[in-house]
C-alpha cells in the first residue's frame, strides 16, 4: 500500500547567539517544520530566519508553542489558570503567524511542545482548551496529535483537520505516551534502528510500543526532534526508508484538509 506521509522535525530551538541542532541541513530532509514560539526556545530573529528557509524549499511552517521556560526547554511541568494558558497559546500562535506570513509563507499547523504536550495527551480538557484556542486565531491549521491519547479524542470533539504524529526517535508506553527521557531505552539514536520502526509502523498504520504491543493507529507524520544529536542521519534514515518502501513523502498541505492519507 502506498500512503502519503508528511516527515517533520522541531526547529527554530536556538536563541539569540545559541544555536541548537542543524536546521538548514534538516530542511533539506524534512516536509514540515514546528517552530519555536519564543517562549521555551526561539526569537523574532530566529523564527524568521528558520521561516525564510522553510519558504524557500516548501517546507510546511508549524507553530509549536510551549511553556513560557527559556531554562528548562519548555520540558518543566506548569500547571496555570485557563485563561492564562489560552492567552500562552493565542499569543505563540500570532506571532507565529505574523512571522511566516513575514517570511513570505503561511502557518500550516499547529503541534504543542514538550510538557504541554505530555500533559494534553493525558488530559482531554486541557488538549481541547489549547486547539480551541490555536483554532480561534486560524481555523486552517491541521493540528498534529499523539494517536490513541486524549489528543486525538480532543481534536474529534472539535471536528478539525487533525495529523495522526508518530516519533522516530522515542519509544512508547503501552498507553500510546512517550516513555519519560529520563528512563533507559526512551531515546532512540541509531537512524537505521528508527528507520526501521517507522517503516513497520507506517506499514502497520499502528504505534509499536517497546513492549511489542500494536496500537492501531492513524499515521500521517513522523517527527524527529531537532535536538537530538543524530537528528540530522535519522531524517535522513527516515525518509530514504519511506521513499524505499515506495511511499511519498510530502508535506501535510499538499492532501486535503482532514483526509487519512
Amino acid at each position: 500500500m502506498t500512503l502519503q506521509i508528511d516527515l517533520n522535525a522541531d526547529m527554530g530551538e536556538g536563541y539569540g547567539r545559541w544555536s541548537v541542532g542543524d536546521d538548514a541541513a534538516l530542511l533539506e530532509v524534512v516536509t514540515s517544520a514546528n517552530i519555536a514560539c519564543g517562549l521555551h526556545a526561539g526569537d523574532p530573529d530566529v523564527m524568521a530566519r528558520t521561516m525564510a528557509q522553510a519558504v524557500e524549499r516548501d517546507v510546511g511552517i508549524g507553530a509549536h508553542p510551549g511553556f513560557a521556560d527559556l531554562q528548562g526547554f519548555g520540558r518543566r511541568r506548569m500547571h496555570l489558570p485557563d485563561h492564562s494558558l489560552r492567552n500562552l497559546i493565542r499569543y505563540q500562535v500570532g506571532a507565529a503567524q505574523a512571522m511566516a506570513r513575514g517570511a513570505g509563507g503561511r502557518l500550516r499547523h499547529l503541534k504543542l511542545h514538550g510538557a504541554l504536550s505530555n500533559m494534553a495527551s493525558e488530559d482531554r480538557a486541557l488538549a481541547y482548551l489549547c486547539y480551541e484556542t490555536a483554532l480561534d486565531v486560524d481555523p486552517d491549521l491541521v493540528v498534529m496529535v499523539l494517536p490513541q491519547t486524549e489528543m486525538e479524542a480532543a481534536v474529534r470533539d472539535l471536528g478539525c483537520a487533525w495529523a495522526g504524529e508518530i516519533f522516530a526517535d522515542r519509544a512508547y508506553n503501552e498507553d500510546a505516551t512517550l516513555v519519560d527521557r529520563a528512563l533507559p531505552g526512551a531515546m532512540i539514536h541509531d537512524p537505521e534502528v528508527a528507520a526501521g520502526n517507522m517503516a513497520a509502523m507506517v506499514r502497520e498504520q499502528a504505534i509499536i510500543c517497546a513492549s511489542g504491543k500494536r496500537l492501531p493507529s492513524r499515521v500521517d507524520t513522523i517527527c524527529v526532534h531537532g535536538d537530538t544529536p543524530e537528528s540530522l542521519q535519522i531524517a535522513r534514515a527516515v525518509r530514504a526508508r519511506l521513499t524505499a518502501d515506495g511511499h511519498y513523502v510530502r508535506p501535510l498541505y499538499s492532501r486535503a484538509p482532514g483526509s487519512a492519507q
